[in-house]
């Protein structure tokens, strides 16, 4: 099963200052706030949403193919991907831009000022998934995550068109997308990802239900946090999946994306939804022990241990052809 990951490519620079932001701040003067602050460290890790979920995949031997944007600083991170099970061939280079970053400097009390820059992630819009099913002989699957708005009402647009199966993930676009945009980006999904805030605010924001979000798409997936996962199915009852102990909760960001890198790879080895959402919530927990998204180890006998007092001998048994 061929599965096309698009969303954005991005680089996390991460400081922090070991003061106060707050000490720095004079109460009169905030209109011509003018600051430098000494930090103590930098810390620079690759992220970005299509890039996490796609090396997710390619830990567990999935072979995803990437779509997004960089800029003509992307060499390093292409290698990086390719090296893990990547196919980055569909990324778009830009000529002028760099690739997308977040900048973020966090103080003493856990404050934080960041900012993030888009950059090449524009040009999302500019890629065409006809080119990319036509390299690779076919899509089965084009995972729609964030990235360009644009981009990602094109993406959806074009696989309703040429009748490719596509999955719905609007993840932090949400926010900023309006109810007619969150309409045009679901209707014909055949899978809708979101965790259980996100679910709330695609029924506000589209004014549907979430029986009517159902049975505008295949299969609804939701993260419920510390709680595992769900997936509803039209005309089938919902399956409730819960998450393996962890070791530590070193570092939350990107769980979600890992959990479905999991998933989408029990779809390609074409397991039950059941056990897919398994494959994720395992994953997941690796993430959550390892500070950064793509700094995490999977190591198949450690995986396949853990996976089997999770959720048992059968379970594993049915996975561990799968795993690289």
């Amino acid at each position: 099963m061929r599965i096309a990951v698009s969303g954005s490519i991005a680089t996390d620079h991460l400081m922090t200052f070991p003061g106060r932001f707050a000490d720095q701040l004079v109460a009169d003067q905030l209109h011509t706030v003018s600051l430098s602050f000494l930090v103590d460290n930098l810390d620079v890790r690759r992220g970005g949403v299509g890039a996490n979920i796609a090396f997710g995949m390619g830990q567990l031997g999935s072979s995803p193919i990437l779509v997004g944007a960089a800029g003509s600083d992307f060499d390093e991170y292409r290698a990086w991907l390719d090296r893990h099970g990547v196919d980055t061939e569909s990324v778009r280079i830009s000529e002028v831009l760099h690739t997308a970053r977040f900048v973020c400097t966090t103080d003493a009390d856990h404050n934080q000022i960041g900012s993030f820059y888009t950059g090449a992630m524009s040009e999302a819009r500019l890629i065409e998934l006809k080119k990319v099913a036509d390299r690779v002989g076919g899509l089965d699957l084009v995972l729609i995550g964030a990235d360009d708005p644009e981009g990602m009402l094109r993406h959806t647009e074009e696989c309703r068109t040429r009748s490719i199966p596509f999955a719905a993930d609007f993840s932090q676009q949400i926010a900023r997308m309006n109810g007619d945009e969150i309409r045009l980006l679901l209707d014909g999904a055949t899978y809708l990802f979101s965790n259980e805030y996100e679910k709330g605010l695609i029924e506000s924001k589209t004014g549907w239900s979430d029986a009517e979000i159902l049975s505008k798409v295949g299969h609804r997936v939701t993260t419920l946090g510390a709680r595992g996962v769900r997936i509803e199915s039209v005309g089938a009852d919902p399956v409730e999946v819960g998450v393996p102990e962890e070791t530590a909760k070193v570092d939350p960001t990107g769980v979600g994306d890992a959990f479905r890198a999991g998933f989408l790879s029990g779809l390609a080895w074409g397991v039950s939804h059941e056990r897919a959402a398994q494959v994720g919530c395992m994953l997941a927990t690796l993430v959550i022990e390892t500070k950064g998204t793509q700094e995490y180890q999977l190591r198949r006998s450690h995986f396949l241990d853990r996976f089997t007092k999770a959720y048992g001998h059968d379970a594993a048994t049915e996975v561990q052809g799968h795993l690289a």
